[in-house]
């Protein structure tokens, strides 16, 4: 009985400080060193209604707009709190059809050349918010056409909103879909 008592003493000391004070103090720093992050990365125009976020992409399937990398997320696409792949191997009928309805697709929108795999197949997380510059690079054609724009002034964004490797070495160069397209509405209003 001696022994119980140590026992669930520490039990609760620790759950008060690895559930309450260490998640508190942690989220503070947080907070204070990383503000924007810490609150989603959200996107908020001038009127301040939130528009999205840096971090999870959203879904764009008008012509003059950049088209995002699949989702597979359960529900709809791009659902964050359902993040996840479709589990379907390179074999699996079903998604072979999928695949080639999508790049079906994407030659029917007037895409030629080699279709980017990221185009064609979602992500493990579903929530990609960003595509190569290749991949938002063949898309100009049809954006600019679709808004009676020059191509160039789409391929100027595009390269403009290119962000390369995180310290200059981890990953690859990557375009934000969501913030091309919040600025190619700004292009022509």
């Amino acid at each position: 009985m001696k022994d119980i008592k140590p026992a669930i003493l520490l039990f609760i000391m620790f759950t008060i400080i690895c559930g309450g004070i260490y998640p508190a103090l942690v989220t503070g720093i947080a907070h204070a060193l990383f503000p924007d992050q810490a609150k989603g990365s959200l996107i908020i125009d001038k009127a301040g209604k939130e528009l999205g976020s840096n971090l999870i992409g959203q879904p764009f399937s008008a012509p003059q707009y950049l088209w995002p990398r699949p989702s597979v997320t359960a529900e709809f696409g791009y659902n964050p709190s359902a993040s996840g792949g479709s589990n379907s191997g390179q074999t699996n009928p079903d998604y072979l059809k999928t695949v080639a309805e999508r790049v079906k697709t994407l030659r029917e929108s007037g895409m030629t050349g080699l279709i980017p795999t990221e185009l064609a197949q979602a992500s493990a997380s579903g929530l990609d918010p960003h595509l190569s510059p290749q991949a938002a690079r063949l898309q100009a054609a049809r954006i600019a056409k679709a808004r009676g724009i020059p191509e160039t002034a789409v391929q100027k964004l595009i390269n403009e909103n290119t962000a390369g490797p995180q310290l200059g070495i981890l990953g690859a160069a990557r375009v934000n879909v969501l913030a091309v397209n919040l600025k190619l509405d700004t292009l022509t209003r």
